[in-house]
C-alpha cells in the first residue's frame, strides 16, 4: 500500500514528456521505471486478509480491545475494511457485568455511632468526606491514614444541624455542605470555610425575589462543566442555583408546581451529565426537569412518578445522558428515558426507604444500578443491590451491616464503592485485581507507634575536686525533688495566709480593718434581745431625758411632755384569757 501511495501512476502523456527531457539533458532517464498494480485485485486481498485476521483476533480478545488490536496486529488497508464491512460483528461476545463488581475485600471507617447521611469522594479518589446526624464532618486520607483508619480531621461545620449532603467540586478543591439549616457552606481541603449562602427573608410570599433559601435545605450538589456552579434545594419549594463568587444573591431560581398550580417542596435535586438539565424529584411524586437556561416552565415534567406524599430520595442520570433512575421513598427504584419521559422504562419495588437521602447510582461502565435498602433495628441486615440495567433482575447483593443502607458511591476512577449505614459506618469496597489505589494504599501500611514521652533532665557538671560546701547534690529521684518543691512556697504557688492584726503592706485583716467589717463583727457579738422593739427603744429613754444631745436642746423650750399609756385592768384581764376566747382581729 506504502507503494502504491509513493510511487508516481505512469500515463502516457507524462512518460513522452520524460523522453524529450532525457534526450536534451543526455542521460538515459530518471532511474527505476514506476510499477503498475492492478488495484482491484489488491484490494480483494486485503479485504479476505482484514476478515480472517479480524475473526482471529476477535476469538481471543473482548469487545473494547478489537479495534486495537487489529491495529496493532495488521496493516492500515486491513483497518480501513474493518470498518467499512458491516458483516464483522463487534458484540457477539456477551460479557457478565457482575464479575466486575468490585467486593473481594473490605475496610470499615468508624464515623460515629449515628446514621452517616452524606458521603463525598474528589475525583482523583484520594480524599473522601463522611457527614452524619451527629453534626460531625470527617475527612479521611487514603494515602496518609495507615491500618488504624483514624480521620486526620473532624468539625461541625453548621453547629447543631444535621448534614444532608457532601460533595467535592469537579476539580476537587472545595467542598458543598448542605445541612439541617437554610444556608449551604463551602469549605476548602482542609476544612476551612471559603462561602456561606445568604439567608432569604421569610416575610416575602414570592421566593423568586429572596436572595437565599428561608427554611431548611434538602439536598446539593456542584455543576459537573462549571466549576465555580453549584444547586441547592430546600422546603420553601425553590430550586437555586449559586456562583461561587457571588455570596450575595443566588444565580437563578426554578419553582416546581403541583398540577393546581400550588408550591411542591423539592426533595432532592441533580444536573445532567452535560450539565444543561436540572431535574429535582418532588414531595407530591413528580419528577420536574428544567433547561439550565429557562427557569420558568419545565421542559419534562412526570405527575405520577412515585407515590404522592412520599420523598423522592435521589435522582440519577446515567453516563450516557438518557436514562434517569429515581430512588422513592415509595420502596421503588425506577428508570426513565428523558426522550419518552411520561412511563418508566424499568421497576423495582420491594426495597424498603425509610431515610430521606436513600442513594442509588450507576456503575462505571453504565450496565449495572445500585441503591441501598432499609431495616428496622434488629430486624434484619441492610443490603447493597445491584440491578442489571437491561433486564433490570436483581442480580448481585451485598450484605452491609445490621443497619439500614443510606449512602452509597461508585467511584468510576477507584472503581471502589462507597457505603454509609445507619449505625455510624462508611464502608469501602474493593478489588485488588480490578481496583486501583484508594482503599488499597492504607491497608498495606502497619500501624504507627505511640511516641512515649521521654523526661528531660537536666544535665550536671560533675567536678570531683570541688570543695563540698559548692558541690550540688546529684538528683537521684524525681519524687523527692517534687516533695521539696511542694514544700517551697514560691515554686509551689502556695497562697499567703490571712493577715492577723490591723494589717500590713497594703492588706487589710480578716475583719475588722475596715468599717463595713467593724460594724458587721459588732452587730454579731452584740447580745441584746429586740424581741420587744417598745423595750429595745425606752431603754435609752432615761439617758436622752438626761442627758440630752442630739435632739432636746433644740425644742427643750417648746418641747411638751411625753405621756406614754399605762397598762389598764382590761388589758390584764384580757391576757389572762385563754388563747381560744381571744377575739381574732
Amino acid at each position: 500500500f506504502t507503494d502504491i501511495v509513493l510511487a508516481p501512476f505512469s500515463a502516457p502523456g507524462k512518460m513522452s514528456g520524460d523522453r524529450d527531457i532525457s534526450s536534451v539533458m543526455g542521460f538515459s532517464g530518471f532511474g527505476k521505471k514506476a510499477r503498475t498494480f492492478d488495484l482491484d485485485a489488491i484490494f480483494e486481498q486485503t479485504r479476505r486478509t482484514a476478515i480472517e485476521r479480524s475473526q482471529h483476533v476477535l476469538g481471543k480478545f473482548i469487545y473494547k480491545n478489537v479495534i486495537i488490536s487489529c491495529l496493532v496486529i495488521t496493516s492500515f488497508p486491513v483497518f480501513f475494511f474493518f470498518l467499512q464491512f458491516p458483516c464483522i460483528h463487534l458484540n457477539f461476545l456477551p460479557q457478565n457485568p457482575v464479575k466486575k463488581i468490585p467486593d473481594t475485600h473490605e475496610i470499615t471507617l468508624q464515623h460515629g455511632t449515628k446514621t452517616v447521611s452524606a458521603l463525598g469522594l474528589d475525583p482523583s479518589g484520594a480524599r473522601l468526606v463522611t457527614g452524619g446526624y451527629d453534626y460531625d464532618v470527617r475527612f479521611w486520607d487514603f494515602a496518609g491514614m495507615d491500618q488504624s483508619l483514624q480521620a486526620f480531621r473532624s468539625l461541625q461545620p453548621c453547629e447543631c444541624h444535621q448534614i444532608k449532603s457532601l460533595q467535592y467540586s469537579i476539580t476537587g478543591d472545595v467542598i458543598l455542605v448542605v445541612s439541617g439549616n437554610a444556608q449551604a457552606k463551602v469549605l476548602d481541603r482542609d476544612g476551612f470555610n471559603v462561602m456561606e449562602c445568604v439567608k432569604g427573608d421569610q416575610y416575602i410570599v414570592d421566593m423568586a425575589n429572596t436572595k437565599g433559601h428561608t427554611a431548611m435545605l434538602n439536598s446539593g450538589c456542584w455543576h459537573p462543566k462549571i466549576k465555580e456552579e453549584f444547586m441547592t434545594c430546600s422546603n420553601d419549594g425553590t430550586v437555586r442555583t449559586w456562583d461561587l463568587n457571588s455570596e450575595k444573591k443566588h444565580k437563578s431560581v426554578f419553582k416546581p408546581r403541583s398540577f393546581q398550580g400550588k408550591k411542591v417542596i423539592p426533595t432532592c435535586c441533580t444536573y445532567s451529565r452535560d450539565g444543561k438539565l436540572i431535574a429535582a424529584g418532588c414531595q407530591d411524586g413528580t419528577i420536574q426537569i428544567w433547561d439550565r437556561n429557562l427557569s420558568v416552565h419545565t421542559k419534562f415534567h412526570c405527575r405520577q412518578a412515585h407515590t404522592p406524599g412520599t420523598d423522592t430520595s435521589c435522582l440519577s442520570f446515567s453516563y450516557d445522558g438518557v436514562t434517569l433512575a429515581s430512588r422513592g421513598g415509595d420502596d421503588t427504584l425506577k428508570t426513565w428515558d428523558i426522550r419518552n419521559f411520561r412511563n418508566p422504562v424499568k421497576l423495582a419495588t420491594g426495597l424498603t426507604n425509610y431515610f430521606s437521602m436513600t442513594d442509588c447510582c450507576f456503575s462505571p461502565d453504565d450496565k449495572l444500578l445500585v441503591t441501598g435498602t432499609s431495616v428496622k433495628k434488629d430486624e434484619g441486615n441492610g443490603k447493597l443491590v445491584f440491578f442489571d440495567r437491561a433486564s433490570f433482575e436483581r442480580v448481585y447483593e451485598i450484605e452491609v451491616s445490621s443497619a439500614s443502607v443510606v449512602r452509597c458511591l461508585w467511584h468510576p476512577k477507584l472503581n471502589q464503592i462507597m457505603v454509609g449505614t445507619g449505625n455510624g459506618l462508611a464502608k469501602v469496597y474493593y478489588d485488588p485485581v480490578k481496583s486501583h489505589r484508594g482503599a488499597m494504599l492504607c491497608v498495606v501500611k502497619s500501624k504507627r507507634k505511640e511516641k512515649q514521652a521521654e523526661t528531660l533532665t537536666q544535665d550536671y557538671i560533675i567536678t570531683p575536686h570541688a570543695l563540698p560546701m559548692f558541690r550540688e547534690a546529684r538528683q537521684r529521684s524525681t519524687r523527692k525533688q517534687l516533695e521539696k518543691d511542694r514544700l517551697d512556697p514560691k515554686k509551689s504557688h502556695k497562697p499567703e495566709p490571712p493577715v492577723s492584726g490591723p494589717g500590713r503592706g497594703g492588706r487589710v485583716a480578716a475583719h475588722g480593718g475596715t468599717l463595713s467589717s467593724f460594724i458587721v463583727k459588732n452587730i454579731a457579738l452584740d447580745k441584746t434581745d429586740d424581741s420587744n422593739p417598745r423595750e429595745a427603744i425606752l431603754r435609752h429613754a432615761k439617758e436622752a431625758s438626761e442627758n440630752p444631745y442630739w435632739v432636746a436642746p433644740a425644742y427643750e423650750h417648746t418641747q411638751p411632755e411625753p405621756v406614754f399609756a399605762e397598762d389598764s385592768e382590761e388589758d390584764e384581764e384580757a391576757e389572762k384569757e385563754p388563747e381560744w376566747k381571744k377575739r381574732k382581729i
